[in-house]
């Protein structure tokens, strides 16, 4: 089966350094960590973070980075990252309006495209996670499947998003072997308008996407939870209903 992780996204609203975090996180027994927001090296003393992580026996997913950053700081991104020794990076927003019609999406995987080449002369590989706005209706394709015909970026498919549009996740994934690195995992009810929840609970078949994810070749399961009311209370079930997958 994939490593375990959880996206430091979940976490954002907990008072503790990142430090303290990294120590719920090996606690929780995780396998190892996704940062994302404040909770990184971008924020923090990376120093201070990898001796944590060689402490406490945790790895690293490819991070959150915000496509701003990576086009326009990529030196402080290395500098950064480099005490962690990534190889990867994710990232995880673009504007819905970068999503709105075939021409867009062209620019859009071009966009995409062009940055994992600047990567690559780092030997890092681009990724990018979805929502749902993806899913755009352009008339015999949605807008998420012409990204991936003409993109030959990495995905990090978000199967609660990918529920949330529509689609099947499990299907999804099988469809993205040899492409698919890290998958989001989280808790999404879909009957109206999307609501978070728990992993486990809402309408995510979080099993079924956890098998398809290891037929695909899935490296990192990683738990996410976008709006959780007891950030502490999720990190910890986050790794439980890991666990017995």
């Amino acid at each position: 089966m994939p490593k375990t992780a959880i996206n430091l996204y979940s976490v954002r609203d907990l008072e503790d350094s990142t430090t303290e975090v990294l120590d719920r996180v090996a606690d929780a027994g995780y396998d190892g960590v996704q940062f994302a927001g404040g909770y990184s090296p971008l924020s923090d003393d990376p120093d201070a973070i990898a001796e944590t992580l060689e402490r406490r026996g945790l790895e690293v997913a490819p991070p959150h980075v915000g496509i701003e950053r990576l086009e326009g700081d990529r030196d402080a991104v290395r500098e950064a990252y480099a005490p962690l020794g990534i190889d990867g990076v994710v990232v995880p927003w673009l504007d819905p309006d970068q999503f709105e019609s075939a021409t867009a999406v062209a620019e859009t995987a071009a966009r995409l495209d062009e940055l994992a080449d600047v990567l690559a002369e780092d030997d890092w590989e681009l990724y990018y996670h979805n929502h749902d706005h993806e899913y755009a209706d352009l008339g015999e394709e949605t807008a998420f499947e012409r990204l991936l015909a003409e993109s030959d970026v990495g995905i990090e498919l978000d199967v609660g998003w990918v529920l949330a549009a529509g689609d099947d996740p499990a299907e999804r994934l099988r469809g993205l072997e040899g492409r698919i690195r890290t998958v989001h995992l989280k808790g999404m009810r879909v009957d109206g308008e999307p609501e978070f929840a728990e992993i486990g609970e809402g309408d995510v078949d979080v099993r079924a996407c956890a098998e398809a994810a290891a037929d695909a070749g899935t490296e990192w399961l990683v738990y996410e939870h976008d709006d959780p009311s007891d950030p502490a209370a999720s990190l910890e079930r986050g790794a439980a209903v890991l666990a017995e997958l």
